[in-house]
């Protein structure tokens, strides 16, 4: 029985020596050119499948793993940037408050909450 190959690398040694065999045993050395011809575009026709089979997983992997990382949790160091930003941004509205004038620094009205009950009027 022939030994199976290991690696998808020896699968085009292997084959080749089994279809040589084959040919050497039915055709002869006549038409052993033809043959090997016909031979080299087989493994060329593997060749070609099993890269373009990498490369569509090497593909996959990618993607997979950009869409991981916009789904992973943020890390320690994501929310201490995030802390030191947050800082930075308020000592930059601070100083901005200081310029304004004071009468635009007052507090806001507060609006009358919608839907109160001091349109209704009890007797």
């Amino acid at each position: 029985m022939a030994r199976r190959p290991s690696s998808p690398k020896e699968l085009p040694d292997s084959l080749r020596e089994a279809v040589e065999r084959t040919v050497d045993a039915t055709l002869g050395s006549s038409g052993r050119s033809r043959a090997q011809g016909a031979l080299d575009d087989v493994v060329q026709s593997v060749d070609e499948l099993r890269r373009g089979a990498e490369e569509r997983l090497a593909k996959g992997r990618r993607s997979m793993s950009e869409a991981l990382e916009g789904r992973r949790p943020a890390s320690l160091d994501d929310i201490r940037e995030l802390k030191k930003e947050l800082r930075a941004i308020a000592r930059r509205l601070d100083a901005i408050e200081e310029r304004l004038p004071a009468k635009r620094r007052a507090p806001a009205k507060r609006k009358a909450p919608t839907g109160s009950t001091s349109s209704k009027r009890s007797s």
